[in-house]
């Protein structure tokens, strides 16, 4: 069963020009394995963090780094949750946590869906 759904995109040249700006933001942002990309592929990153805050509903303290964009054998996304975050999973019986993410166009774009049911996780 759907439990939630979060999308969230992100202007790549806005997001740079944020990252040179404002340096810090990648350590705040990103956990140490996820820096070392390009600009479309961290701001892809952050609009998968953003979409799985808002699949969860929003207004929850959650840390950046409890949130980490891996992928798997196949090159496909996936989050490796820890912390409060993946606590409050398991509370609220997620079993599974969908990630898709894309960049073109001077855009970043992630859409999440969270499963409850027995679906595996």
């Amino acid at each position: 069963m759907i439990a939630g759904i979060g999308i969230d995109v992100v202007d790549i040249a806005r997001f740079e020009r944020s990252m040179t700006r404002t340096p810090a933001l990648r350590d705040r942002l990103f956990a140490e394995s996820e820096r070392d990309r390009p600009a479309r592929s961290l701001a892809a990153r952050f609009a998968a963090k953003e979409a799985l805050i808002k699949a969860l509903g929003g207004n929850r303290v959650i840390r950046w780094h409890d949130m980490r964009v891996v992928q798997d054998e196949h090159g496909n996304p996936d989050f490796e949750l820890s912390g409060a975050i993946s606590q409050l999973t398991r509370e609220l019986g997620i079993d599974r946590v969908h990630l898709t993410m894309s960049h073109d166009a001077g855009i970043a774009s992630a859409f999440v869906v969270l499963e409850t049911g027995g679906s595996g996780a």
